[in-house]
């Protein structure tokens, strides 16, 4: 049986990555096991690297079967991941590009809107992986996503609002939209009075609720400072459209560039108010923590 250790951070979004690709790696490598550990601190570190030996919860974990392949995100877990990868003789992939060099690492799977390096163990990867998946999709079901100001973006509640009058005008889908934190609460109250829409404040949504909703959903919009739901909305097999946000400086940030690909792609469609607001799945099926499992499997670390 071939053993998979996570290794975590405080974040939610960096665990929402390893996740992606570990469950992508279960479904292609029958009896594969997955354990999620913390990230140790310096003392611990320290004191492996001193004495070469696990802590006793680790110890005790590794007899139950040695990991093969340890994952980590955020730049807090790279000496963790390092570390164990020493002593464990275990292969290091990092979902990120790291802030120590990449040549540490086994394997880095790195955006690349980050502008990753090439070299063999560099995989490109289009936005962060995650564990969407595609469900049985209700026709005519559509999902809007909004978010709110950002270290990136601006805030036009006005334009924000004549998209989506427009975008909610069609009959023929039936619209849920919801909010974020970081909406603006005069922006969700004019939300509120908006017609030809289910509204479901954030803070009314149950935890798992967005990927419910995506997972069934035909159409979904999502502004554009929501970058990591533009990709889950891909990834849940949606016809995908991008509300326009104003950006906080004029020089497109690495995000944007991300994004622009996609648009490029024909991944997804931009808002144009010369253009009716019809959405067209992609050609091809978006799922980069399926296609980086598949990567990972072929070098035969699994």
């Amino acid at each position: 049986m071939s053993v998979v250790w996570i290794i975590r951070d405080a974040k939610p979004g960096h665990y929402s990555q390893c996740e992606g690709l570990s469950n992508a790696l279960v479904e292609r490598v029958p009896g594969l096991r997955v354990e999620t550990l913390d990230r140790l601190g310096p003392t611990q570190l320290l004191k492996i690297l001193l004495t070469r030996n696990l802590p006793p919860e680790l110890e005790s974990l590794r007899d139950r079967g040695a990991p093969r392949l340890l994952i980590a995100a955020g730049h807090a877990t790279h000496f963790t991941l390092l570390v164990l990868g020493w002593l464990i003789r275990a292969k290091t992939l990092l979902l990120m590009k790291p802030s120590l060099p990449c040549r540490l690492f086994d394997l880095c799977l790195i955006p690349v809107h980050d502008q990753p390096a090439e070299a063999d163990n560099i995989i490109g990867t289009q936005g962060a992986l995650n564990p969407m998946r595609s469900g049985i999709k209700k026709s005519g079901q559509g999902v809007i996503l909004i978010g709110g100001p950002s270290k990136h973006h601006d805030w036009d509640e006005q334009g924000l609002l004549q998209q989506l009058e427009k975008i909610t005008q069609s009959p023929e889908v039936y619209w849920t939209l919801t909010t974020s934190r970081r909406t603006p609460a005069s922006t969700q109250n004019r939300i509120s009075e908006l017609r030809n829409i289910d509204f479901i404040p954030f803070e009314s949504t149950a935890p798992g609720w967005v990927a419910q909703q995506l997972a069934a959903a035909e159409y979904a919009w999502v502004t554009e400072d929501s970058v990591s739901m533009i990709y889950e909305a891909l990834t849940a097999g949606c016809a995908v459209g991008i509300i326009k946000v104003p950006g906080s400086t004029d020089k497109p940030n690495r995000l944007v560039r991300g994004l622009n690909a996609l648009v490029q792609q024909g991944q997804v469609s931009v808002y144009s108010d010369e253009k009716d607001p019809d959405l067209q799945r992609p050609a091809e099926v978006f799922n980069e923590a399926q296609r980086c499992a598949q990567l990972v499997i072929d070098r035969g670390w699994l």
